[in-house]
C-alpha cells in the first residue's frame, strides 16, 4: 500500500537527535563469500543437469547401498553362521532386518535376478513383506512370509537395467523379530555372466539415483506426460556461455503437434539450475486439454542418511509474524501442501524452501507472479514414487501455477512458471547463505551496471493531512526543513494521491499529475531533490482501475470489470502499448529516477472469472506475461532506474519480479523494533536487499 507515514513538526534540536532515523532504509545485508559452492556441490548439479536436459544417465560405482536397516546388512553370513531358511544352508546371500531397503546399482545392464527369501530360523517369530523395484514401480511384493513359511523362490526380470532395490517391510505387527534373509542373491547380466549380490561393495552413505526423467509434468488429453513424452520426438541442444550452459529440451507430439520446450540454464559458479516451460500448438487445429502442468515434479533426496525437514516461511501478512521461517520434519508418508491465496505470490505464503537432510539439502523456489500451489511428499515403503527414487526418505516436489486446464489454439504458446532447483552440502544455514550469493551475482537488478545501493529515503505520508494528498508548496518546505536539519537521506518519496482522486488515493485510474496540487508538475519537486544531489520516488498503481477515472471511461474494455473498474488487462496488446508509453513519458517529464510500483488487489477473481471452461489459466498466465513484459520494457527504456516492487507491502516478491525490483518496504506492519527484527530475520534468509520503515513518534 502506499506509505502512511505520520510526522509530528520538531524542535531543530530534537529533529538532529533524530538524525539517524530516517523513514525506509533499503539494506543489503553482506553476503558471506565464504560460502563459496564447493567441487562436490558443484558435481551433484553438474550430474543433476546433465541427467534431465542431456539425457545422461550419471555413472554411478557399482556396489550395495544401504538406504535404511534395523541394525547392520549382513553379507553372506549371520555372525559367522551360513545365511538359513527353513533347514536349509546357503553360502551366500544378504541377512537384513525390517525395515529394511537396499539399493543395487551394477557395472553393466542386466536381465534376471533371483534369490530365495524367507525369514531367518534364528529369529523369535517374525512377519514380512519382501519387494522389489524396478523403474518406479514395485515389480515383486511377497505376500506376508513368516517363520514357517518355506523358502520361496524369486525371479525378477532387470531388462537391461543398471540400478534396482529391494526391501524388506513389516508384515503388520510390529518389526520385532521381523529378520529376513535374501539367499542366493545374484543377478545374470545381459551378456550372460553372473555377478553375487554378496560380492558386491557395500556403503551406507551412497548418493541417491538420479533419473533422466524431465522435472516437470502435465496431463494431456486425459494422460500423464509420464507414458507420452517417451513416444514423442525429442530434440536436445545447447549453447555455453562465460556464466552458465543454456539447455533446451523439446518434445513435439507426432500426432497433434503439441511442442513442450523446457528452456534451462545451469549456472557455472552456482550449484544452481533453472528452467522455465513452454506450451505451443504447432498443429492447424486446437489442442486437446492440457491440464494440471506441475512446472516442478521430481525426487530429491539427501547424499547423507537421515530423515528430512521442510524449512519455509510465512508471507508478508501485515503483521510481525510476516516472513516467519518453519521448519517441519518429513516422516515417511508426511504431506505438505502450500498455496498462495489470492492472486499475490507471497501473500501469506512464500515460493522459496529449503528441504534438507542430515549433512546436505536442495533449495527449491517457484518464480511465478500468480497464484501457486507446491506439494512436499515422503513416500510410503513400497510406493512407486519411492521405488522410482530408490530411497524411502526421498520426497517428491510438485509444483507450479495453480489450476491450468486449457486447450491451445493454432500458432499459441504459453508459459509456465520459473523454477529453481539449487544444491548445498553441509547444513541449512550454508544453503541459504549460498542461495544468498546466488541472488546477488545473478538476480539482483542493476540500475546502471550497477547494484542498487542502500537507499534511505524520505515521505509524508499522510502528515498534511488525510488521503495522502499533499501538494508541491508542503513538499517542498518538508523537504527544506530536513535538509536545514542535517538530516541525511537519499532519495525523495512522493507517495500515492499526487493524481486526480478526488477525497481518495485510492481512486487510481487517471495518470496524470493533478495541476492544482502540483501547478508545476512533480517536477518542481523532483528538480529541487535532485540540486541537492538526490534522488526522486514516484507511486504508481497501474494494475487497479476505478469506475469514474480515465481509463474506465475512455477504454473499458481494457478493465475486467469494464466502467465498473476491477483490473487492468496487461494481457492486451493495446492496453500495454498505451500503458507503457504513458508512463514512460510521466517518468521522463516528470524526472523520476525510481519507479515504485504497488498493487492492492487481489487478481485472482478476476482472472478466474474471465476463463472459458475449457480456457482455465490462461486469463492469469497472459496477465503475468503482459506484466513481465512492462516492466521489461520500461527498464530498457531507463536503463538507470531502478523499480521499487510493493503489493499491500510485500505480496508480490516472487523471483520473476525480484529480478526485476527491490522492495523498499517489505510490509505495512512496521510499528515495534521487536516485530521488525524478526522479519528482518526471515526474509533475510532468502532476500538480501529489503527495505522497512521508520515511524517518527507524535510526541
Amino acid at each position: 500500500m502506499p506509505n502512511p507515514f505520520f510526522f509530528r513538526t520538531f524542535s531543530r534540536a530534537a529533529i538532529a537527535r533524530l538524525a539517524s532515523l530516517l523513514v525506509v532504509w533499503s539494506i543489503l545485508p553482506q553476503v558471506s563469500y565464504a560460502a563459496a559452492p564447493s567441487p562436490a556441490e558443484m558435481n551433484r548439479a553438474r550430474r543433476w543437469s546433465e541427467a534431465k536436459f542431456l539425457g545422461v544417465t550419471p555413472a554411478v560405482e557399482p556396489g550395495l547401498h544401504v538406504l535404511k536397516n534395523h541394525g547392520p546388512v549382513q553379507i553372506n553370513s549371520r555372525a559367522g553362521e551360513p545365511i538359513r531358511i527353513g533347514g536349509k544352508s546357503y553360502q551366500r546371500g544378504l541377512y537384513c532386518h525390517a525395515n529394511s531397503a537396499l539399493v543395487v546399482r551394477l557395472p553393466k545392464p542386466a536381465k534376471l535376478f533371483t534369490s530365495e527369501i524367507g525369514v531367518d530360523p534364528r529369529a523369535n517369530g517374525g512377519s514380512i513383506v519382501f519387494s522389489v523395484g524396478l523403474d518406479g514401480r514395485d515389480v515383486f511384493v511377497s505376500e506376508v512370509v513368516r517363520l514357517q513359511t518355506p523358502a520361496q523362490p524369486v525371479s525378477v526380470e532387470l531388462k537391461g537395467a543398471t540400478e534396482f532395490s529391494f526391501n524388506i517391510a513389516d508384515g503388520g505387527d510390529g518389526i520385532d523379530s521381523d529378520q529376513g534373509n535374501w539367499a542366493d542373491a545374484k543377478v545374470v547380466l545381459n551378456d550372460g555372466s553372473e555377478l553375487w549380490l554378496g560380492d558386491l561393495p557395500m556403503s551406507t552413505t551412497g548418493s541417491p539415483s538420479i533419473t533422466t526423467t524431465p522435472p516437470f509434468s502435465f496431463m494431456y488429453g486425459g494422460q500423464p506426460s509420464s507414458e507420452l513424452l517417451a513416444k514423442w520426438k525429442v530434440e536436445r541442444a545447447t549453447v555455453e556461455t562465460l556464466v552458465s550452459r543454456e539447455h533446451t529440451l523439446t518434445f513435439i507430439d507426432p500426432a497433434t503437434k503439441l511442442i513442450v520446450r523446457c528452456v534451462g540454464v545451469e549456472w557455472l559458479d552456482s550449484p544452481t539450475i533453472e528452467w522455465v516451460v513452454y506450451f505451443k500448438n504447432g498443429g492447424a487445429s486446437d489442442t486437446p486439454l492440457i491440464q494440471d502442468i506441475r512446472a516442478i515434479d521430481t525426487m530429491f533426496a539427501g547424499e547423507s542418511a537421515g530423515e528430512g525437514w521442510l524449512r519455509y516461511n510465512t508471507g508478508d501478512r501485515l503483521s510481525a509474524d510476516s516472513y516467519q521461517p518453519h521448519a517441519e520434519p518429513m516422516p515417511v508418508g508426511h504431506v505438505k501442501a502450500i498455496a498462495s491465496t489470492g492472486g499475490r505470490p507471497t501473500q501469506e505464503t512464500f515460493p522459496y524452501f529449503n528441504l534438507g537432510w542430515q549433512k546436505d539439502g536442495v533449495i527449491v523456489a517457484l518464480g511465478w507472479p500468480g497464484q501457486w500451489s507446491a506439494e512436499f511428499s515422503r513416500a510410503h515403503a513400497g510406493d512407486a514414487s519411492a521405488a522410482s527414487a530408490k530411497d524411502e526418505s526421498a520426497v517428491r516436489v510438485q509444483g507450479g501455477q495453480e489450476l491450468t486446464r486449457f486447450k491451445l489454439h493454432p500458432g499459441e504458446e504459453v508459459r509456465g512458471p520459473r523454477v529453481v532447483v539449487q544444491f548445498y552440502g553441509g547444513d541449512w544455514i550454508r544453503g541459504q547463505n549460498l542461495w544468498r550469493r546466488w541472488m546477488v551475482n545473478h538476480n539482483m537488478p542493476r540500475p546502471g551496471g550497477r547494484l542498487a545501493p542502500a537507499l534511505a529515503s524520505l515521505c509524508t505520508g499522510n502528515y498534511y493531512g488525510p488521503s495522502l494528498k499533499s501538494n508541491a508548496k508542503q513538499e517542498l518546505a518538508f523537504l527544506k526543513e530536513h535538509l536545514d536539519a542535517g538530516i541525511p537521506f537519499d532519495a525523495w518519496w512522493q507517495d500515492a494521491g499526487w493524481y486526480p482522486c478526488g477525497d481518495m488515493w485510492s481512486k487510481t485510474g487517471t495518470w496524470e499529475v493533478d495541476r492544482s496540487r502540483f501547478p508545476k508538475g512533480i517536477r518542481e519537486v523532483s528538480d529541487f531533490v535532485h540540486e541537492k544531489g538526490l534522488k526522486s520516488i514516484l507511486w504508481f498503481e497501474p494494475e487497479r482501475v476505478v469506475a469514474g477515472t480515465w481509463i474506465a471511461e475512455n477504454h473499458p474494455e481494457w478493465v475486467h470489470g469494464g466502467k465498473g473498474g476491477g483490473l487492468l488487462k496487461l494481457s492486451d496488446p493495446a492496453c500495454r502499448q498505451w500503458l507503457t508509453d504513458h508512463i514512460d513519458k510521466l517518468i521522463t517529464e516528470q524526472g523520476i529516477d525510481i519507479y515504485r510500483q504497488d498493487f492492492n488487489i487481489d487478481p485472482l477473481p478476476y482472472w478466474r472469472g474471465a476463463d472459458a471452461e475449457d480456457r482455465q489459466g490462461i486469463t492469469e498466465i497472459r496477465h503475468v506475461e503482459g506484466y513481465l513484459a512492462y516492466w521489461d520494457e520500461l527498464q530498457r527504456r531507463h536503463p538507470n532506474m531502478l523499480i521499487d516492487s510493493c503489493a499491500s507491502g510485500g505480496r508480490r516478491n516472487d523471483l520473476e519480479t525480484m529480478r526485476r525490483a527491490v522492495p523498499f518496504l517489505r510490509s505495512d506492519w512496521y510499528w515495534t523494533p521487536e516485530g521488525q527484527q524478526c522479519q528482518t530475520y526471515g526474509l533475510s534468509l532468502w532476500l538480501p536487499y529489503q527495505g522497512t520503515a521508520f515511524l517518527y513518534p507524535n510526541n
